[in-house]
């Protein structure tokens, strides 16, 4: 070793020193040698390389300290060296240099410094806070922030990136658990108690709030669904199986359904551009298959070497095959591993325009719809949905060999079904919704005001709305033994003059009932009332399709121009509307088919116009069997009234003037008179008619059963002589349920005796009216006393009135003698005789009621007469 006062010159450094030239030769040299030499064997001489050179084997001794590496131990050795260590990182780590790379401390150093925040590395520091206990937000927060905004380079390679994904999740699990209302109220977490809590595995999300809490994510969704949705499914998951333990176990997976895309298209214009994006149809549901297995992870076996291979995920309707085996390199036999396998439901539906969305001259079109998982048996034939799904494309040999180009079939692969009128459903009600209900049924009018409700366009008719809000709340199915059933379903006929607003009431009740199907007698056939016989396109097999009947069980038939059907057809029905079952015995098919359903069916009389001197055989032609299965006739009679008519006309013209687009800018004068504040708003009724019939179960209970087997078989005894309606035991049923469904319109658990009085009115008032025209007062005469309530003493005494009128009217006209030309005068002991056949003596509160001054009559205490202005 040199000492210190003899220090090395330059000048021998770089004599010692080869320069670079010479390095370059040698190097030139050694691969010129190589190139005609096999090479260099470097394990020769490599002594050489250890040999003494007195030009480099010197050490500078400025700052060493001699005495510390004397006396120091081998432990304070090595926490120095560490600490050295540690500015020497330190130091490279400010300027960027040294053996650190991309900001990261040697392995050796990296325990030494884990007190020291300033230099843990960003991901370790993340994840050790949140095993310290630092707040999962916190962590997120601590997360650099992707600016989804402003993706890097195509969206979908974007998309596929992980770190973008992990901040997709961070913020729809944010959108999940901190969405409120505008009432304050977490949405989708009291959502995600009520999946987990049935054990379901469907969240439904609304568009319109992701859109305003994540734009960017909803506008992926919409553009990117088959991107996008995979990872809001499983963030879902994750949420569920955070937030409630043992969920995971239950369900394997969490499906994201996105509900209330602004924009809806038609099937007819779906083009190429929609194709892979996120769209929203409507339409009706013409045909649904079965459901099948479909696979869904697969898993093979090879038959060789007995290696597992997999998992393979089905994308498409191709069948999967694998080409060799990744273990012995065969081709095969392979097999699939059904012990491994996972397999999903599949279902397929047709799915149909709208019959009103067609446009004129057109035929409807339709388009195949694919359901999976859980959205399978989520609507049936004849129901009327709306589809949001991927609208997807697949290769069709056949298709191709029948057109000679490329061809691709489209369908759509569905995200999520809604049934239109849904809204109205029970389940859907909200708790303002409920109370509202509860309240409105503690109005002791209840029932007049759901009745001047139905249908309130239309004027008068008071006895066939109330068959038809008896009919829409229906009464209590019964179940005395397994093999014997009791309907509760109340059927109406409405039969009439033609111009009696027949047609219009079941265009009404059409839109009213929750569950409809509406058919005309001469477009329907037995068949197509009851169920047809096919072979399903896909299996090749004989399948059953529901006809009209069966595709409105547990709702409304409504059947126009029933008596223009043939008598085959109509004999076809005697099975569904009493025992509300369709029995099939076809091509090897021999089942029951369920028809629990209402029939409200309208006729024409014989001739046109039903003539009240005939019996009531002889206007229709409608054989008894038939008859007797209809628990309300209403015969709708055009009567000419003077006072009725102008009523009449009066609204029918201020209706079509309120109902003109440009109605508000008329005058005052032609608008129409302001509503009756009875009338329930539409909305309002449907939600009320749809919580009675899944919540109000009435029973009876301490009812006068002994007036309703009074009245039973007087009806019986009449009958027997005259020749109306015919009576059997099925309208005794009629009557109970009748009265279960007047307990249903108050929200009632039970029966009382209001309501056996109204059903056994409604009887008899269907009966009258089926007898000729002079037999008619001689059985109201008779049934006066179940007839006259105290409700509807002043109807009855005004419809009496109105009677006395006609008289007036008739005698002026015949004798052509006008006493009086300004007012019709009608002495008030006439009208006190005719009312004293119905039991009826006293006038005065009737003279002095506003039935009476609202009618528009007047009383004359001089004379005793009571006015009409002519």
């Amino acid at each position: 070793m040199v000492s210190q006062d003899d220090p090395v010159r330059d000048d021998e450094i770089n004599e010692a020193v080869p320069s670079d030239g010479e390095y370059d030769d040698d190097e030139q040299s050694i691969r010129h040698e190589g190139s005609e030499e096999e090479g260099e064997d470097l394990m020769d001489n490599m002594e050489a390389d250890y040999r003494p050179m007195e030009q480099l084997d010197r050490y500078e001794q400025h700052g060493i300290d001699q005495g510390f590496v004397d006396d120091v131990t081998e432990e304070e050795r090595f926490a120095a060296r560490l600490a050295a260590e540690k500015e020497l990182a330190a130091r490279d780590r400010f300027e960027g240099i040294g053996s650190v790379r991309k900001g990261r401390l040697p392995a050796a150093l990296a325990e030494e410094l884990e007190g020291d925040d300033e230099f843990r590395p960003r991901r370790r520091r993340r994840v050790e806070d949140v095993q310290t206990g630092m707040g999962e937000e916190e962590f997120e927060d601590a997360d650099v922030a992707i600016n989804l905004e402003e993706p890097r380079g195509p969206v979908k390679d974007f998309i596929a990136e992980e770190a973008v994904q992990r901040e997709i999740k961070r913020q729809f699990k944010r959108f999940l658990l901190q969405f409120t209302d505008d009432h304050g109220d977490a949405v989708y977490a009291q959502r995600l108690r009520d999946m987990v809590r049935a054990n379901k595995s469907t969240l439904e999300v609304d568009y319109v709030d992701l859109a305003h809490w994540i734009p960017q994510v909803a506008i992926w969704v919409a553009d990117l669904p088959n991107d996008v949705l995979p990872i809001l499914d499983e963030t879902g998951k994750d949420v569920a199986s955070s937030e409630f333990e043992g969920y995971e176990a239950i369900q394997n997976h969490v499906y994201i359904r996105i509900a209330n895309i602004p924009l809806q298209e038609s099937i007819r214009d779906l083009r190429h551009f929609h194709i892979n994006q996120l769209v929203r149809v409507d339409g009706v549901v013409t045909r649904r298959t079965g459901v099948f297995p479909q696979l869904d992870r697969i898993m093979f076996d090879c038959e060789k070497c007995g290696a597992v291979l997999g998992p393979h995920f089905q994308t498409g309707d191709k069948e999967i095959k694998i080409n060799s085996c990744a273990a012995c390199q065969s081709k095969g036999p392979f097999s699939v591993n059904a012990k491994e396998t996972v397999y999903r439901n599949y279902q397929k539906l047709t799915l149909q325009e709208s019959p009103g969305n067609v446009p004129a001259g057109r035929l409807p079109r339709s388009k195949d719809v694919l359901l999976l998982n859980d959205l399978v048996d989520c609507a049936r034939p004849g129901e009327e949905i709306i589809v949001t799904g991927v609208f997807e494309h697949s290769f069709q040999s056949s298709q191709n060999a029948k057109h000679g180009f490329p061809v691709y079939s489209t369908m759509i692969k569905a995200n999520h079904i809604a049934k239109k009128g849904s809204a109205y459903a029970a389940a859907r009600l909200t708790d303002e919704d409920r109370n509202e209900i509860r309240e409105l049924a503690r109005d002791p009018r209840i029932g007049e005001r759901i009745i001047k409700s139905i249908a309130p366009s239309i004027y008068g008719h008071e006895n066939i709305k109330r068959a038809i809000a008896l009919s829409l709340f229906g009464g209590q199915e019964k179940h005395p033994s397994n093999t014997h059933r009791l309907r509760g379903d109340i059927n109406v006929l409405l039969l009439g003059d033609p111009g009696t607003a027949k047609s219009q009431f079941l265009k009404y009740v059409e839109g009213c009932a929750h569950r409809a199907v509406y058919t005309t007698g001469k477009g329907a056939s037995a068949v197509g009332l009851t169920a047809a016989v096919h072979k399903d396109p896909i299996t090749r097999e004989w399948t059953l399709e529901g006809g009209a009947l069966v595709l409105a069980d547990r709702g409304v038939c409504l059947i126009d121009e029933f008596d223009k059907m043939n008598d085959q057809d109509r004999v076809s029905i005697h099975e569904a509307m009493e025992q509300q079952s369709i029995s099939i015995s076809k091509a090897g098919i021999v089942t029951q088919l369920q028809a629990r359903c209402s029939v409200l069916a309208a006729a024409n009389p014989v001739g046109g116009r039903y003539d009240s001197s005939r019996t009531f055989a002889e206007n229709v032609e409608l054989t008894e069997p038939i008859l007797s299965r209809f628990d309300v006739l209403c015969v709708i009679r055009d009567i000419v009234d003077p006072v009725n008519d102008e009523k009449l006309a009066d609204f029918v013209v201020g209706s079509h003037a309120s109902s003109h687009p440009h109605g508000a800018q008329d005058d005052q004068e032609n608008q129409a008179p302001e509503e009756d504040p009875d009338i329930i708003p539409q909305d309002l009724l449907k939600k009320y008619i749809t919580f009675a019939k899944q919540t109000c179960k009435p029973r009876l209970h301490t009812g006068d059963y002994d007036k309703i087997a009074t009245v039973y078989s007087e009806l019986r005894r009449e009958s027997s002589v005259t020749q109306g309606m015919p009576i059997a035991v099925r309208h005794l049923e009629s009557m109970i349920r009748m009265a279960e469904a007047r307990a249903a319109m108050h929200l009632r658990e039970y029966v009382n005796d209001d309501d056996i009085d109204a059903a056994i009115k409604t009887m008899l008032e269907s009966f009258i009216s089926t007898q000729k025209l002079s037999i008619q007062k001689v059985m109201r005469r008779k049934f006066s006393r179940f007839i006259v309530t105290k409700g509807d003493y002043n109807s009855l005494v005004l419809f009496k009135l109105r009677e006395c009128l006609r008289d007036a009217r008739s005698i002026e006209q015949i004798t052509g003698q006008i006493q009086d030309k300004e007012y019709y005068n009608i002495p008030l002991r006439q009208l006190e005789e005719r009312c004293r056949e119905m039991g009826i003596a006293d006038l005065t509160p009737f003279l002095q009621s506003s039935e009476f001054s609202k009618a528009g009559f007047e009383y004359s205490p001089e004379g005793s007469l009571i006015k009409l202005s002519r």
